[in-house]
C-alpha cells in the first residue's frame, strides 16, 4: 500500500481551485455533503462487490478530504510519523467533534496501518454506510447496554490488536462541539491494558462540518474554520491506567486550547 504522505504533516495546498457545485449550490453545506455522498454511493457498490479493503478506505477518504478541500476546506495534519513509528497495532482514542474525523482517519492511518472503528449498531445497519462499514470488521455497541458493550470492545478488540488491526476509539460516545474531560470514558485504556498495545491519542478539531439536532451530522458549515487533526506519542499502558487516561486528555485538551476549540471548564 502506498503512503501518500510520507512526512509528519500535511497542511491542504494553497489556490485549489474550487468545486463548480459550490457555484451551483451558492456555497452552501449541500455542496461538500453532496460531494461526500457522491464518494460514499460509489465506494458503497465497491463494498457490496466485496472490494472494499484498506487500500479502497484510504482512497475513498482522500478523495472526500480532496472534495472538501474544493469546497474551502483546509486540512492541518500533524503526527504522522507517530502511526509510522509504531511497532504494531494500537488503540487510537480521540474526542469527537462531527462527521468529518469519521471518514479522514481511515485516509490517514490505512496507508500505514491497518484499521478499524467501534461503532454503534445503527451505523453498521445503515442502508447508505453499512455496507462500507460492515466491510471494515467493526466492533459493534448497541448504545443499549453498557455492560455488554463493555464486554464486546474488550473481547472484540482484543481479537482484532492480536490479528495486528488497530482500532480507532471515540470514547465520548457521540459528537460533541465543547471537549469535557467529564464525558470521556476509560474505555480505550481498559482495552489497551487488556491487549498489551500502546494507546495513540488523537486530538482533532473538526467544527468545520457542523452538527444538527434535525439533520444530525449535517449541520452548518463553517469554511472560516480550520480542520486540525494531531496524533500524539504512544503512550504505554502501566497498571490500572489512570495516568495514562489523564495523559490522553492532557495532550487532547491542549491541542484543542491551542487551536481556539470549546473546552468545558472543570
Amino acid at each position: 500500500m502506498t503512503d501518500n504522505h510520507p512526512g509528519d504533516s500535511y497542511d491542504s495546498p494553497e489556490g485549489v481551485k474550487r468545486a463548480l457545485r459550490e457555484y451551483l449550490l451558492l456555497g452552501t453545506r449541500w455542496s461538500p455533503y453532496s460531494i461526500f455522498f457522491k464518494v460514499i454511493l460509489k465506494y458503497r457498490k465497491v463494498a457490496l462487490q466485496g472490494g472494499y479493503d484498506d487500500e479502497q478506505w484510504a482512497r475513498s477518504s482522500w478523495e472526500i478530504i480532496q472534495g472538501l478541500e474544493r469546497c474551502g476546506a483546509k486540512f492541518h495534519i500533524k503526527g504522522l510519523d507517530r502511526i509510522r513509528g509504531l511497532a504494531g497495532p494500537a488503540v487510537f482514542v480521540g474526542n469527537h467533534m462531527s462527521t468529518l474525523e469519521t471518514v479522514a482517519l481511515p485516509g490517514l492511518i490505512c496507508p500505514i496501518r491497518t484499521v478499524t472503528y467501534v461503532v454503534k449498531e445503527k451505523l453498521s445497519k445503515g442502508r447508505v454506510w453499512g455496507p462500507i462499514m460492515r466491510s471494515r470488521d467493526p466492533i459493534v455497541v448497541s448504545r443499549v447496554d453498557p455492560r455488554a458493550d463493555l464486554e464486546a470492545v474488550l473481547a472484540g478488540g482484543a481479537d482484532r490488536l492480536a490479528r495486528g488491526i488497530s482500532i480507532i476509539i471515540f470514547p465520548q460516545g457521540t459528537r460533541t462541539k465543547i471537549f469535557d474531560r467529564a464525558k470521556f470514558n476509560s474505555l480505550a485504556v481498559k482495552l489497551a491494558s487488556k491487549a498489551g498495545v500502546p494507546l495513540v491519542p488523537v486530538a482533532v478539531r473538526t467544527d468545520w462540518w457542523g452538527n444538527s439536532p434535525l439533520l444530525r451530522g449535517f449541520g452548518p458549515v463553517r469554511r472560516d474554520l480550520p480542520i486540525n487533526i494531531e496524533f500524539g506519542e504512544a503512550i504505554r499502558v502501566e497498571g490500572r491506567g489512570k495516568t495514562e487516561h489523564a495523559q490522553v486528555l492532557d495532550f487532547i485538551e491542549s491541542r484543542l486550547r491551542e487551536w481556539g476549540a470549546p473546552v468545558a471548564e472543570s
